[in-house]
């Protein structure tokens, strides 16, 4: 046989690739989509029925706490997705299973195939947003201020946040190892929710300054006042500009360290 019948008449480019990795990953999503949505959603549910419908009813917290309860609860929704859909993959494909040898195996450069989990988790959070929104509108009722005369600006804060977060992810899932896993919830996750100032608004810390500030460093921070900023508008919320600014520095830092965690693992 020649050298000339032996080499492929067309090569496949790094975009096929890339679409048909990612194609793989939300047909996974979709055969899965109750589980993932348990998942990710109960808990702020949860927290919706709580503090959303039944302490208003019973008169131990005023209607209005729902205004800036909603927001938050779809930012939690979208963090915990984001997080979650990229960090345990990463955790069990380099831990038991080594499914990610298979994927590194792939004709594109090695970055890709990381680039390409954190856009699957920048969609599976835009599903887990979508799924709490209408959820969370019909569990509480009349909502004051609440607007979806801004979606471009939901929309911009749901991809902005899915990126920071899945970055994180990807940070978290190649740099933990599969018998800590525990720790990313217990010792990350938690406090990032309670102090991401989504169950109470940024400016109410005004009473509390040092806290205002120190929570700043908390990602969770910005996704929850760029969703109150969007959703409810005439609400008390953090600048919209510095948000977005904010969110842009944080997906750049998460996304070079959980690059760089990546390729230590997968080379390594």
């Amino acid at each position: 046989m020649t050298a000339r019948a032996m080499t492929p008449k067309a090569r496949v480019s790094r975009a096929n690739v890339f679409m048909a990795l990612l194609r793989r990953d939300m047909r996974v999503a979709r055969r899965e989509l109750p589980f993932f949505l348990v998942r990710t959603t109960l808990q702020p549910l949860m927290f919706i029925v709580v503090f959303g419908y039944l302490l208003p009813k019973m008169g131990f917290m005023k209607e209005g706490y729902s205004t800036a309860l909603l927001p938050g609860v779809l930012a939690i929704s979208l963090t915990f997705s984001a997080i979650q859909s990229v960090a345990l993959p990463m955790v069990q494909d380099f831990g038991w299973t080594r499914e990610i040898e298979d994927r590194l195996l792939a004709p594109v450069p090695t970055s890709l195939v990381a680039a390409e989990k954190i856009v699957a988790g920048v969609l599976q959070g835009f599903v887990a947003a979508l799924f709490v929104l209408p959820l969370a509108r019909l569990i509480m009722g009349p909502i004051p201020n609440l607007t979806f005369a801004h979606i471009g600006t939901v929309l911009l804060i749901t991809l902005l946040g899915g990126a920071a977060f899945s970055s994180l992810g990807m940070w978290l899932g190649t740099a933990i190892q599969p018998q800590q896993i525990g720790l990313m919830f217990s010792v990350i996750l938690a406090p990032m929710i309670f102090f991401g100032c989504a169950y109470y608004p940024w400016q109410g810390l005004s009473a509390v300054p040092v806290m205002k500030y120190a929570v700043l460093i908390n990602p969770l921070v910005y996704v929850s006042e760029g969703m109150r900023a969007a959703l409810t508008p005439a609400a008390p919320h953090m600048p919209l500009g510095a948000v977005i600014g904010a969110l842009i520095a944080i997906t750049v830092i998460f996304w070079t360290v959980g690059m760089k965690s990546f390729m230590k693992r997968a080379l390594g």
